[in-house]
């Protein structure tokens, strides 16, 4: 499943026009709608808010990611903004979503953007479930980040930070309404299947605000902990991680089924598309049935599926499993249960006594079957020999052919 960003903008809290990505599965209807709220003085494009939102996408959830007022490419001045215009421009990210019909049944947020989903929760209806990731227990925990300037800017009314690299204008109406927020009656009241995520080792925003929002709230409540994962999710597969829970936790409330295969596919034809155009992450797509191919970290990839010649092995494990099973059958052997493992390496071909080659590296497939069940020696021989005649083993040891063309080529 490719997923298809749009760039969108609607009416925030006070008019302005907020700039935002409506990510969504291509070729198929969303099965549920997310809002995505960032952190403090971060954007919608910050890499945790791209990848969560693609890993939700590719669970058939269309997510709203949008710039708070004054950030990112949003009208308006930051200075002038404060924690409740920001819960505002949630309730009008919600509003614009459901003008489209597509009101959001979830709410996803990372650090303050966590605090804010928490606020709003409670006055969209049809929001069914809450997500937050390294939120704070209260919003004004983000205080901290002003240091020594705290007291300056409640003594000359604003004082201009750099906060990330960047400046910014924070003033006392800033801090008065960071203040004045009453999370803890919200959380209570939320009234919502609530999933915390949260790193012990996060320096910016500690555990114990976690614990005190799980505290807080009413069951269902979940926790996850995201090990050493930093507070901005920056390693690409802390983020993926932080997806595939929201999405499979979020599943049961929001009535998620596995995706469906694109339409389009041929009967007979095994599709793979980049289900991360630009990465390693495939879409495997076969009939009805799909999954994912990818590579490990170490490579490159995001770890979140099958590598090729783990599919290869796959293969050749299941096919050895089938031949053997279809053989005790015909014979009517007690075999019970069949278990094939199958690992895979490069060898050099001097070294292989039955291989035709001699010089260069060979694939080398390594099985070894577990058979359990009432059998006499001589049966366990005879699985071991059929078990030579599975065709996926065959066409490995034999000649294939592989013919590739271009799309629209003839035949």
């Amino acid at each position: 499943m490719r997923v298809l960003s749009e760039k969108v903008t609607f009416a925030g809290q006070d008019g302005q026009q907020l700039a935002a990505r409506l990510d969504r599965p291509e070729g198929s209807e969303p099965q549920a709608v997310a809002i995505f709220a960032h952190c403090f003085t971060c954007t919608k494009d910050i890499l945790a808010a791209k990848r969560i939102a693609a890993g939700l996408v590719l669970r058939g959830v269309a997510v709203l990611r949008f710039d708070f007022t004054g950030l990112g490419h949003s009208e308006g001045e930051f200075a002038n903004t404060h924690f409740s215009s920001n819960v505002d421009d949630l309730l009008a990210a919600a509003a614009y979503l459901e003008g489209m019909g597509l009101a959001p049944g979830l709410l996803v947020g990372h650090s303050l953007g966590g605090a804010a989903v928490l606020a709003a929760a409670g006055q969209l209806p049809a929001v069914k479930a809450v997500a937050t990731i390294g939120a704070p227990f209260d919003p004004a925990h983000v205080l901290h980040n002003f240091g020594a300037s705290l007291e300056l800017i409640e003594r000359e009314g604003e004082v201009k930070l750099e906060l990330a690299g960047r400046p910014f204008t924070i003033r006392k109406t800033f801090v008065d309404d960071l203040r004045e927020q009453r999370q803890r009656q919200r959380i209570e009241a939320l009234g919502r299947p609530l999933l915390v995520l949260h790193a012990p080792g996060d320096e910016t925003v500690e555990i114990e605000n976690a614990a005190a929002i799980f505290g807080a709230a009413r069951h269902p409540r979940s926790f996850i902990s995201l090990d050493d994962a930093d507070h901005l999710l920056t390693r690409a597969a802390d983020a993926e991680y932080a997806a595939e829970v929201v999405a499979s936790w979020a599943s049961r409330y929001l009535g998620l089924v596995a995706p469906k295969p694109l339409p389009g596919v041929p009967e007979g034809v095994t599709r793979v598309s980049e289900a991360d155009p630009g990465g390693f992450r495939q879409d495997v797509l076969a009939g009805a049935h799909h999954l994912l191919a990818d590579e490990p970290l170490s490579y490159g990839g995001t770890n979140l599926g099958f590598t090729p010649y783990q599919l290869l092995a796959a293969a050749l494990g299941a096919c050895t499993s089938m031949t053997v099973r279809s053989y005790a059958r015909r014979k009517k052997l007690a075999l019970d249960d069949v278990t094939v493992d199958v690992s895979h390496d490069k060898i050099h071909a001097v070294d292989c006594s039955e291989c035709e080659a001699s010089g260069g590296k060979i694939d080398r497939f390594e099985r070894v079957l577990h058979l359990a069940g009432a059998l006499t020696l001589d049966e366990r021989d005879a699985l071991l020999a059929i078990a030579d005649r599975c065709p996926v083993h065959l066409t490995l040891e034999g000649q294939a052919l592989v013919v590739t063309r271009l799309a629209g080529e003839p035949r």
